[in-house]
């Protein structure tokens, strides 16, 4: 059956990023977009145009990406749901599906992101957590790392943590607002979590990097203002490794 017009849906998707190229569609590898796409296509037998709320890099893992997508046909969401997630592979998964709005854009609407990413301070790394962790050999003093938080917060020009700082977002405008950076203990590590109301390109694994050279006693907090009012990618800290990162929730 089919309604009068297209009615669109909001996905809620997880996934271990290890296998992939990222979120986006590239010419690159394999990318959850297009596995997502694939599974709808079989599933709606019509081509949708899945919009998700932003890119994830090669490696990144997600517990809360978003995307939308419009569809003609009269559909059971929880049905649906169960048919998506047999035709994904098991590194994928759709957590929720539910009916949204004619307005609601999964990037346009977004108000704030929150990443979450894992730092593994024991001498000896977990293998369980390896894939997920960022295991860190040297010594870090964890009063510098939480005390260094503090002071990336607020509203700032971020070029100085984005890739590509003359191209895309960042170019027109790097200004954004981190409201939350904060240092939690956990088994073996520390997390780090952050929010924002955006992320320049590989900003959150750059803000990270420099953090921890603040850990380490190479940046001295007094330098943190300096280096974000320089506007220059060298004068940070270099970007960790994906593989720790995790993008956790975005805020409608």
């Amino acid at each position: 059956m089919f309604s009068l017009k297209n009615s669109r849906y909001k996905l809620t998707i997880a996934y271990d990023g290890t296998n992939y190229c990222g979120w986006q569609v590239q010419n690159t590898g394999p990318s959850i977009q297009a596995f997502v796409q694939q599974a709808l296509l079989t599933a709606l037998r019509h081509p949708t145009d899945l919009s998700g709320s932003g890119r994830t890099d090669s490696g990144v893992h997600a517990r809360g990406q978003t995307a939308h997508f419009d569809t003609p046909n009269l559909i059971d969401p929880q049905r649906l749901l169960f048919s998506l997630n047999g035709l994904l592979p098991p590194d994928i998964r759709i957590t929720s599906l539910e009916p949204a709005s004619d307005t609601f854009h999964a990037r346009y609407s977004a108000k704030q992101k929150t990443y979450h990413y894992h730092i593994h301070l024991d001498p000896v790394a977990d293998p369980i957590l390896a894939p997920y962790r960022y295991h860190l050999f040297d010594q870090i003093d964890r009063k510098k790392l939480a005390e260094g938080t503090k002071l990336f917060l607020g509203t700032h020009d971020f070029t100085s943590f984005a890739n590509d700082a003359h191209r895309g977002c960042a170019a027109h405008d790097p200004i954004r607002t981190l409201s939350q950076f904060d240092l939690i203990e956990q088994p073996g590590g520390v997390r780090l979590e952050l929010t924002s109301d955006g992320f320049l390109y590989k900003m959150v694994r750059n803000l990270v990097g420099t953090l921890i050279e603040v850990g380490r006693g190479k940046i001295k907090p007094e330098q943190v203002a300096g280096i974000i009012a320089a506007k220059d990618r060298s004068k940070a800290g270099k970007a960790v490794p994906p593989h720790g990162l995790f993008l956790m929730q975005v805020h409608y």
